[in-house]
């Protein structure tokens, strides 16, 4: 049996993975910290909690930040403080004694809504996970794009313009505006209870609506953006905020106004079909040979 992890942002999902089913899919909160130890303290708790009594013949991680080419290293996580140069599988591998591989849980995402999701029968897509920041897995030809150094797909660091710090050490990013740590940031300093949920559903309160309208022009245009440069069939939209009712909606006019004309009547978004099974089916699919090649 292999078991799919999701370490996500606000909360970390395990699944047993067993013929492209996922199996008693459990949900849990973040530590408060998201520091390595208090995160793999958590994880492991819950992996021996799930595990017991069950074969497990390897772990597969999506992790939120970016990675080293070889996928033993991460190399930043915005969200996660403290995770610079941490080689995470030899650890985690280590601890469990379990074989572990883990790739960008955005990819993860992607490659698991390729295969049972709202990207099933898609060559060319790009899925946007929305949620404490913004990831992104890009599919070109059935295959994930990673480029030179294992880092392509940060949809959630294309410059913006600004001056806001961004996680990743970078100023002016998307994920500052739009990212659920942004739009959060923004209302509590505005004297607003800064949560997602409830702040979308007020998003038509005079106090919280400039915050939507900056978060979703930036959003649209960074689509529109990666529409003209990739040229998908499908933009998927996943994480915690895309599947939210009424998202879509508000979000399309908008990546419609900033698209060039050839590309503005093939426009394609689709919600994410998975929630948090996607990257646990892209996570568990790691152990199997040529993953990306059974994209349907």
């Amino acid at each position: 049996m292999i078991l799919g992890v999701d370490l996500g942002g606000h909360s970390f999902a395990l699944g047993f993975v067993r013929d492209g089913s996922v199996l008693s899919l459990r949900e849990y909160e973040t530590p408060r910290s998201r520091t390595a130890e208090a995160v793999s303290a958590a994880l492991r708790e819950r992996i021996d909690e799930m595990a017991s009594g069950i074969r497990v013949d390897g772990i597969g991680i999506g992790v939120p930040g970016m990675l080293d080419l070889e996928r033993e290293k991460v190399l930043r996580s915005p969200n996660f403080p403290g995770w610079e140069g941490l080689p995470l599988r030899y650890l985690l591998e280590k601890s469990l004694g379990i074989p572990v591989r883990m790739e960008n849980d955005a990819n993860c995402t992607a490659i698991g809504e390729g295969l049972l999701g709202a990207a099933c029968g898609l060559k060319h897509y790009i899925v946007l996970t929305l949620g404490t920041g913004i990831g992104g897995g890009i599919v070109i030809g059935g295959r994930l794009l990673r480029g030179g150094h294992g880092m392509a797909g940060e949809p959630g660091h294309l410059v913006i313009g600004g001056t806001n710090p961004c996680g990743c050490g970078g100023l002016g990013h998307l994920e500052t505006v739009a990212g659920a740590d942004g739009i959060e940031r923004r209302a509590k300093e505005a004297g607003i209870k800064p949560d997602l949920k409830s702040l979308w559903e007020q998003r038509e309160d005079p106090r919280v609506e400039p915050i939507w309208r900056d978060a979703l022009e930036a959003l649209g245009a960074s689509v529109a953006s990666l529409v003209h440069i990739l040229d998908p069939e499908a933009v998927v939209l996943g994480g915690g905020l895309g599947p939210a009712a009424g998202f879509v909606e508000a979000l399309e006019p908008i990546v419609k106004r900033h698209l060039g004309d050839p590309y503005r009547s093939l426009l394609d978004l689709r919600i994410a079909r998975l929630g948090k099974a996607a990257a646990v089916i892209g996570a568990a699919s790691l152990f199997l040979p040529d993953s990306e090649e059974r994209l349907c």
